[in-house]
């Protein structure tokens, strides 16, 4: 299977891969590794972009709390984007700052959360219709003198010719400055809730890379691409504005979060935003290979044993089949990346518990060497291992357990 250009104008070297695998020699794949030279330079690279505004870890794209309390303590990071309220309970022990990023109708969760002070103080719910407000207030029944944060969520979908085309994700169902006034209107008239913050995910410019490799069709993609993205952008800076007054005119906001690693610096250059969300950006997963304005240096790489050779030309792997969510297509396919060269099967592509691959590297490779693969997302990588091993230089400084080594699963 070739690499596309921009794959391998971000593929790591071998001189990485010499180091891993150095580092790990004593370990038994499968396992998975985090360079900290890359996700440190990945870091930096993030506050550079942010242009001076904060920026929130959202937690889903790492599921690691000693990573993720590695970004907090850099300076030009501050508070968590969680993704399930249960999460942000737990988080929320550890970090002062814990913004649900998504609705909640977990009752359970609800009720501990307005029973516990310090808890209720920490953490924030995301809410984006009446609706909700109810389940909430049915739910936790919170005192009036100790109401529960709450944050909106706009839309940030572009919905050109009347909506009649939507290109963005099927988040919020409020779109229009107006239609969210008038929830933060709803917000402020029921006592027990405490109107905080506004969100807006644009994911049809911070999650779509603008520059795809391959052939004349890849690349007429990517010009339409950046075009749309282009108008986009621009109809989202306009509306967003409008609808930030239009909310501050209701209540004051502690925040105003935006963005993604896709869009940092293009959403943090909007004077309406305070803050910009990122994550995925501090491992660099396969789907950021595609990406013109920034280009982050992989961190997280997982390794599979030779365990066949079933002929010239191919080995076969252990496993192999950790494949990201999503529309279906062969880009959600974690890439075999080091040795080089080498590609799937079409007839069996990652295969649950073997994965056979092809290419020239094949033949050099021993029973029990190890191929180096990166996965096409971020934090779904850690729903597969319990532990990463941190590696500085040529040696593993540390391992650290994801949420899964935890034993904790919050989707």
């Amino acid at each position: 299977m070739s690499q596309t250009r921009a794959a391998r104008e971000h593929a790591p070297t071998d001189d990485r891969f010499g180091r891993l695998t150095r580092a790990t020699a004593d370990l038994e794949p499968p396992f998975a590794v985090v360079d900290l030279d890359a996700y440190r330079a990945n870091e930096r690279s993030l506050v550079r972009r942010s242009l001076g505004k904060p920026i929130r870890v959202a937690s889903k794209s790492l599921r690691c709390r000693r990573l993720l309390a590695h970004s907090l303590d850099v300076d030009g990071f501050r508070g968590v984007l969680a993704f399930t309220l249960p999460e942000a309970l737990w988080l929320a022990e550890h970090h002062e700052d814990v913004v649900v990023g998504y609705p909640t109708a977990d009752r359970t969760a609800l009720r501990r959360l307005a029973g516990d002070e310090e808890l209720a103080a920490r953490v924030t719910l995301m809410v984006d219709s009446v609706e909700q407000l109810d389940l909430v207030l049915a739910t936790a029944r919170p005192a009036p003198d100790r109401p529960l944060r709450v944050c909106l969520e706009l839309d940030a979908s572009y919905r050109p010719l009347g909506g009649r085309v939507h290109l963005g994700v099927r988040r919020s169902p409020v779109h229009s400055p107006g239609a969210l006034a008038a929830l933060a209107r709803a917000v402020v008239s029921r006592p027990g809730l405490r109107l905080v913050g506004l969100m807006a995910y644009e994911a049809q410019i911070a999650g779509v890379g603008d520059a795809p490799g391959g052939g004349p069709a890849a690349l007429a993609r990517g010009l339409a691409v950046r075009a749309l993205q282009r108008v986009s952008a621009a109809e989202l800076r306009e509306r967003r504005a409008t609808a930030v007054a239009a909310v501050r005119a209701v209540a004051d906001l502690e925040f105003v979060n935006g963005g993604g690693t896709g869009s940092v610096e293009r959403t943090a250059a909007e004077p309406a935003v305070t803050e910009v969300a990122a994550g995925s950006g501090l491992y660099a997963p396969l789907l950021f290979d595609t990406y013109r304005a920034f280009t982050p240096q992989p961190a997280a790489f997982f390794a599979l044993p030779v365990v066949r050779r079933p002929g010239r030309g191919v080995v076969t792997v252990l496993g192999g089949g950790w494949t990201a969510s999503g529309a279906p297509g062969t880009d959600r396919l974690p890439r075999p990346v080091h040795p080089p060269h080498l590609g799937y099967s079409a007839t069996e592509g990652a295969g649950e518990v073997q994965t056979p691959l092809f290419g020239a590297a094949a033949d050099a490779l021993a029973l029990g060497e190890r191929v180096w693969f990166r996965h096409a997302k971020a934090g779904e990588l850690a729903e597969r291992i319990n532990t990463f091993h941190l590696v500085a230089g040529d040696r593993v400084v540390d391992e650290v357990p994801t949420y899964r080594g935890e034993g904790r699963a919050f989707l």
